[in-house]
């Protein structure tokens, strides 16, 4: 079995999915600390005056000490609308929009209290919409304790995987120090090693490509194709 885990992205890039179709299982870890102004709560689209960021605010009461699986939206704005909107007038005429806009239309003016169940059904609808037969499951709903490394580490040892797939930047963030625990409980560890596929964008053209937004970007433009696209992307160290 390949693994993989990674905290839950808001409307993940293309690297993030990469990762999870090259493994067979995922593991949200979602029983980590918050990061305040990263990819949990906000990502980029393509809009027709350049990169756009898209946010959902989150309540804001000891949010650096809360774990993602307990951090509550702040539904006091009409955030959800203002984003959907923000999709809509970036995305309404590319060719594959109405293939797949129901979903984050109803998805977007639905109001949701948790951020991480918002995140995961995103998620989950991506691999859907890309045919990625992924298995999903919860750090939170494990046996394991710990952080950093030794966290990555035990959700291994409760899977027994035969490859542990990294993020380029190392076991938790942390390079490749701690490899040789991995080593050592007969788990082999490989660095993803994304390079980013180019492709024409709205109101661009390939030449003029913007990297790094938001998967929905390739799906609007290329549907099903799209996963082709994602795969050309794989390489490990």
């Amino acid at each position: 079995m390949i693994l993989t885990i990674h905290q839950p992205e808001h409307m993940p890039w293309l690297g993030f999915l990469n990762k999870l179709d090259a493994s067979d299982t995922f593991v949200i870890l979602d029983n980590v600390q918050y990061r305040h102004k990263y990819f949990q709560n906000r990502n980029k689209i393509k809009g027709a005056n350049g990169p756009l960021w898209l946010n959902v605010p989150v309540v804001s009461a000891n949010r650096r000490e809360t774990k993602i699986k307990d951090i509550q939206i702040n539904n006091n704005s009409n955030w959800g609308e203002k984003n959907w909107k923000s999709i809509y007038y970036a995305y309404g005429k590319s060719k594959y929009f109405k293939d797949y806009s129901d979903y984050f239309e109803s998805t977007f003016l639905k109001e949701w209290a948790n951020l991480c169940d918002l995140n995961i059904d995103i998620i989950k609808n991506l691999l859907g919409f890309l045919e990625i037969e992924t298995n999903i499951q919860r750090a939170s709903e494990l046996p394991v304790e710990g952080q950093g490394e030794k966290l990555i580490l035990d959700i291994c040892k409760h899977y027994n995987p035969e490859v542990y797939i990294s993020g380029i930047t190392g076991i938790a963030g942390h390079g490749d120090r701690f490899e040789n625990e991995f080593v050592k409980a007969g788990i082999k560890v490989a660095y993803q090693d994304f390079t980013h596929p180019a492709y024409e964008q709205n109101h661009l053209k390939k030449k003029d490509f913007v990297p790094y937004m938001s998967a929905i970007d390739l799906l609007f433009n290329y549907g099903e194709q799209s996963i082709d696209i994602i795969r050309s992307g794989w390489s490990i160290k």
